[in-house]
């Protein structure tokens, strides 16, 4: 058992120790290779295009993993994905009631703009994320009452109640620091540009093609970033990006499917690595749609599929079958949570009392070009139709895919999940309240005896305490089977061996500043 974030603990003053120096290189791994060459453009090429760069009201990592690199956070997540540290912060004060952090600030740090980052900007960006609620980020602050600037470089927030995860939360992206509001422009207006503390800035989008950003020449670490620049390519076809890494167009394919990652493993001049990850990949089903609404028919595919023959076949072992909403790298986390598990025999009998005894015909919705959601898919198709279920595989482009998912526009789709912060809340909200910014992981997933767990759990400062809630909450979402759990997995890349200081923290995050290239 993983233990929950400690700096979150709260209910005595505490003042952090925690400082970081402008020249520390204190990113998310070790500068390798030091001898490398500095500047050049960075390529990566990934199959699904960013959808917005609103920080406070996207849900996709193509946005995310480009945000990060422009706006950044008070607070970071550590090397381990345990613990969150200071960044544009340099520690913290919690009054004796729990109830009142004062935040100190790192001095100097600017914007790309030239303009200095100041208090003010940390109300604003904290405020207008909690403005967005249930249309956005805006759950993540639930427990913010008020924030207030002390001065220049001091901002102090006040909670409404005990909140466990604060910290970690300020440490989400939503809460990445922007200008007050907005450098004079709409928000609509910013966000087609816009500016942060990162190390790289705004560049280009041309939308469905490539995205690129350029250095920050104004970067609060000095020295860095090390790269000219950085683009991501747009390339949906998993065996296009592998012929293109091996070619030396690109650097780095983000998303390699497993077959093509065991061939990348001896290719020459390339390096097929995996991370340490909270990912987990599971299949939605849409409530809003007949017959997903009977928790039989949600049950009895959760039981016909083999998810051993999935980890074996697919991801050609690496990885494990998933029995929970959790990841095994996720705090509180429990290895003895309930869901269905492969049990033929079981899924006949939920079948036989649904609405649907006779069976029925469905579709699932993958993204095209993905072998591995095309390997699932496939399997499911045969799993299924051994209990009368006629399943269709609906292909869309990646990018495609993800709006009609986030629009609802399925019956079943394969999506994934994979945590930003050390803490479950995040995923938990996220997935179990209908409130929590996407109406329950775009399920429609309502079960208000969970939904109480989670506000109960996110309100408990006792370790063991929250620990029995989120095993609680485990429990009844895998019997509520609102989503079928698969596996987990490590995360997986192949650079080119001309990148050097490319490393992934168990959260998913990376920072671009600490890598290079050589020519």
């Amino acid at each position: 058992m993983r233990q929950p974030l400690r700096v979150a603990a709260i209910g005595m003053a505490v003042t952090s120790a925690i400082l970081l120096t402008a020249c520390s290189g204190s990113g998310t791994g070790s500068n390798t290779g030091s001898t490398a060459a500095t500047g050049g453009d960075l390529v990566i090429a990934r199959a699904a295009d960013a959808i917005s760069m609103d920080n406070t009201s996207t849900f996709d990592n193509n946005s995310i993993f480009v945000q990060e690199q422009i706006m950044e956070t008070l607070f970071t997540v550590t090397d381990d994905g345990q613990d969150v540290k200071p960044w544009l912060a340099t520690g913290y004060k919690i009054s004796d009631d729990g109830l009142t952090y004062t935040i100190n600030l790192r001095k100097g740090v600017k914007f790309s703009n030239g303009d200095p980052m100041t208090a003010k900007d940390v109300k604003f960006s904290i405020d207008a994320d909690t403005a967005t609620g249930n249309d956005g980020w805006g759950y993540i602050n639930a427990a913010i009452d008020t924030v207030s600037v002390v001065d220049d470089s001091t901002v102090q927030i006040k909670l409404k109640y005990k909140w466990a995860p604060f910290l970690a939360d300020l440490a989400l992206f939503s809460n990445a620091v922007v200008p007050a509001n907005y450098g004079g422009k709409t928000k609509a207006e910013f966000y087609q540009a816009p500016v942060g503390t990162g190390p790289f800035k705004w560049g280009s989008w041309k939308k469905g093609q490539s995205l690129k950003l350029v250095k920050n020449t104004n970067y609060w670490q000095k020295g860095k970033p090390y790269l000219d620049s950085v683009t991501w390519n747009v390339v949906a076809d998993s065996n296009t990006r592998k012929l293109q890494l091996q070619g030396g167009q690109i650097d780095i394919d983000d998303t390699p499917d497993w077959s093509s990652f065991q061939s990348l493993k001896t290719a020459s001049g390339v390096k097929a690595v995996t991370f340490n990850s909270t990912y987990e990949e599971y299949l939605a089903f849409n409530q809003k749609h007949a017959p997903f609404n009977d928790v039989h028919i949600r049950r009895a595919i959760a039981y016909a599929i083999d998810r051993k023959a999935i980890v074996k076949s697919v991801l050609f072992g690496n990885g494990t079958v998933a029995n929970s909403l959790l990841s095994p790298g996720t705090p509180y986390y429990d290895k003895n949570a309930t869901a269905p598990s492969y049990d033929l025999a079981e899924a006949k009998k939920e079948l036989a009392q649904s609405s649907k005894p006779d069976g029925f015909t469905t579709s699932i919705l993958i993204a095209s070009g993905n072998a591995d959601q095309q390997s699932i898919a496939q399997i499911l198709q045969q799993e299924l139709a051994k209990i009368g279920i006629t399943l269709k595989i609906q292909t869309l482009d990646p990018t495609a895919n993800k709006q009609a998912r986030n629009a609802g526009n399925f019956d079943m789709t394969l999506s994934a999940w994979t945590m930003d912060i050390p803490d479950p809340d995040e995923w938990t909200s996220f997935a179990v309240d209908p409130d929590g910014g996407s109406n329950s992981a775009f399920t429609g997933y309502n079960n208000p005896a969970v939904v109480r767990l989670n506000k109960k759990a996110q309100q408990t400062t006792d370790s063991d305490e929250r620990q029995k809630l989120y095993s609680q909450l485990q429990d009844q979402t895998g019997q509520d089977a609102f989503l079928a759990y698969l596996y987990y997995s490590p995360y997986v890349y192949a650079t080119s061996d001309k990148v050097s200081g490319f490393t992934v923290t168990p959260l998913g995050n990376y920072h671009l500043e600490d890598v290079k290239k050589s020519k």
